[in-house]
């Protein structure tokens, strides 16, 4: 599968967003912005003949994973992600908390459109506000991949010292 961690993006650009260049509609709206272009490729991709010919061999389509669905920011609507990023062939995954939230007062207001919507017209005005939304990208695909390093090592390490408190205990008893 393919991610788009959501919120990151509007919680790394939602200070600079409204500003003087920028107005406040654009607060929380470059995350749903992104998925939506993310989409908009991802529909094209597979309508494309060279897809439909492995589609036609057997081959299964990678489904886009939208994560980081819950809302960072308190004045949002909890649900926002959720509602915004409702679309076939994709993999929500939904913490608890906003899943618990949709079920109470979510709206499901359709599913994301196929050709992004208005994405484009909302990048756009970003970009006239200042925020460079590749390099933003580059940034958060880096910072993620760290994550994930880091996570990774650490796990690595809780195994390897689970499996030598294992080892000294059986030696003990043995």
């Amino acid at each position: 599968m393919a991610s788009v961690f959501v919120s990151r993006w509007d919680k790394a650009v939602n200070d600079k967003a409204v500003s003087d260049k920028a107005p406040a509609e654009l607060h929380n709206r470059l995350g749903i912005a992104v998925a939506a272009q993310t989409y908009r490729a991802y529909r094209e991709l597979l309508a494309a003949a060279r897809w439909r010919t492995l589609a036609d061999a057997g081959a299964q389509p990678q489904r886009l994973l939208w994560g980081s669905t819950g809302t960072k920011d308190p004045k949002a609507r909890d649900t926002l992600y959720v509602e915004a990023l409702a679309a076939p062939d994709t993999i929500n995954t939904i913490p608890e908390k906003t899943l618990r939230a949709f079920a109470d007062h979510g709206e499901f207001k359709g599913a994301t459109a196929e050709d992004g919507g208005d994405a484009e017209a909302v990048l756009k005005r970003f970009e006239q506000a200042g925020i460079d939304v590749d390099a933003l990208a580059a940034k958060l695909q880096a910072d993620g991949a760290q994550a994930f390093v880091k996570s990774w090592n650490s796990l690595l390490q809780r195994i390897a010292d689970k499996s030598e408190a294992l080892a000294e205990a059986g030696q003990r008893n043995g």
